[in-house]
């Protein structure tokens, strides 16, 4: 029976992928800040829910060391993330850090504790939500695109490093999901100077989000990065995202990037 252990995983996409794992018969490590909010996934066989904050290195260090007591990972999929919108001017140092400390030093860190395990028995996968974001740019998402953007690079390089360990590394880039991410996990700033701006930005975002996947249609995108064997490293997760994907390779950085910005300013 292979295992899969996932952060992020009390709701949304991250609990999607672990029902889905379970449900094809993999073991699944749950991890999430507040355990007691997955009752109905610890209740399914063959899952185990633990305590991990990836803000914090001290319990990403433990939760990682019980994980491997309980033995054998196959696959760990980093997926705790939030969204912060706002412009730079707007956004307080306190924001700044923690979707830094969230969205990308969380991963680098988790996957820095599982690397010596997954060397030494020269095999294992690391799979990362990254996000659309990676791949193309909002207006007032710069932080949150740093982030993402830069798990692209990173997870890219980490590629070269840890392939010829027999360690693979992918990425998934959703588009919009249907979940309660805007109440729940999407942190924001505003600014009078920007006000105009904000507004097209989220009108935009309501029209996009009837376009957007289901969790569980994402989930089976995760499901397949895990499972199909291939030595590719990105897979773009929806309808919505792949179109728009196509369509900045179809015109070029500039001529993509000139006609979508019309659409906010």
């Amino acid at each position: 029976m292979k295992t899969i252990f996932i952060t992020g995983a009390s709701t949304g996409l991250g609990k999607a992928a672990a029902q889905l794992f379970q449900k094809n018969g993999w073991r699944v490590i749950a991890t999430m800040r507040n355990p007691e909010a997955a009752a109905d996934l610890s209740s399914l066989e063959n899952v185990t829910v633990l305590p991990l904050d990836v803000t914090n290195p001290e319990q990403i260090k433990s939760t990682v060391h019980r994980a491997l007591d309980l033995g054998n990972i196959d696959v760990v999929y980093n997926n705790a993330g939030y969204g912060l919108i706002g412009p730079l001017e707007a956004l307080t140092d306190d924001q700044i850090v923690k979707q830094l400390n969230t969205n990308l030093l969380g991963v680098i860190r988790v996957t820095q504790a599982f690397i010596p395990y997954f060397r030494e028995k020269q095999n294992g996968l690391f799979i990362s939500t990254t996000s659309i974001g990676g791949l193309i740019a909002f207006p007032l998402g710069s932080t949150y695109h740093a982030t993402k953007w830069a798990l692209e690079g990173w997870s890219e390089s980490l590629a070269f490093e840890l392939n010829k360990f027999g360690i693979d590394i992918k990425t998934v880039s959703p588009g919009g999901i249907k979940t309660d991410f805007v109440s729940r996990s999407l942190d924001s700033a505003s600014s009078p100077a920007y006000e105009e701006m904000t507004n097209a930005l989220f009108s935009k975002m309501d029209g996009m989000m009837d376009a957007a996947s289901t969790p569980e249609q994402i989930a089976e995108v995760v499901y397949e990065a895990a499972t199909d064997g291939k030595k590719q490293l990105r897979y773009v997760a929806g309808e919505d995202a792949r179109a728009l994907y196509a369509q900045r390779v179809e015109l070029g950085d500039e001529a993509f990037r000139e006609q979508f910005g019309k659409q906010f300013i």
